[in-house]
C-alpha cells in the first residue's frame, strides 16, 4: 500500500471520474484525513492478520493518486507482473522502479514483467483496475 503525501483532486482526471469531487477542506486537511484513515485501514488489516507492505511515497512527485498503485501494476500468481499505461500523464510518475525493487527485496519473486506502458505513445491506455485482459 502507498501512504498518501499528496493526496487531492486531481485536476487532470477529475473530468472523468465521477468519484473525485471537489469539496472545501484545504489539501493539508485532505493529507490529515488520508493519512490518518490510510493508518487505520493498515492497522485494522494487521490486528486481523494481513501482511501489509506500507511503501511511503515521495511529496516531491507531487502525485495525487498515488494511493492506487492498482492502476499502474498486478501482480500474478505465477510471479508475473503486469505494468499499465496511464491516461493522465501526471499520473505516470507513479510507476517507480524503486517499488518493484523494494517488493523484490522482500521476497517477491517476480519471474516475468509484461510492459503495456509504450500504448501510451499511442494514445491507447489500459489502467489496471478497469481492464480484463485475455491471451
Amino acid at each position: 500500500m502507498i501512504r498518501p503525501v499528496a493526496c487531492r483532486l486531481n485536476e487532470e482526471t477529475a473530468v472523468n471520474n465521477y468519484f473525485q469531487k471537489k469539496n472545501d477542506q484545504t489539501e493539508e486537511e485532505i493529507i490529515i484525513s488520508a493519512q490518518r484513515e490510510f493508518d487505520e485501514f493498515v492497522t485494522q488489516l494487521k490486528d486481523v492478520g494481513v501482511q501489509v507492505m506500507v511503501i511511503n511515497d515521495k511529496k516531491e512527485n507531487n502525485i495525487p493518486d498515488s494511493i492506487f498503485p492498482n492502476n499502474w501494476i498486478s501482480f500474478h500468481a505465477d510471479g508475473g507482473i503486469a505494468l499499465y499505461p496511464m491516461s493522465a500523464k501526471n499520473r505516470r510518475k507513479e510507476r517507480r522502479s524503486s517499488i518493484v525493487e523494494h517488493i523484490e527485496s522482500i521476497g517477491f519473486d517476480i519471474q516475468k514483467t509484461v510492459d503495456y506502458t509504450p500504448a501510451e505513445e499511442k494514445g491507447q491506455f489500459l489502467e489496471g483496475t478497469g481492464s480484463l485482459l485475455l491471451d
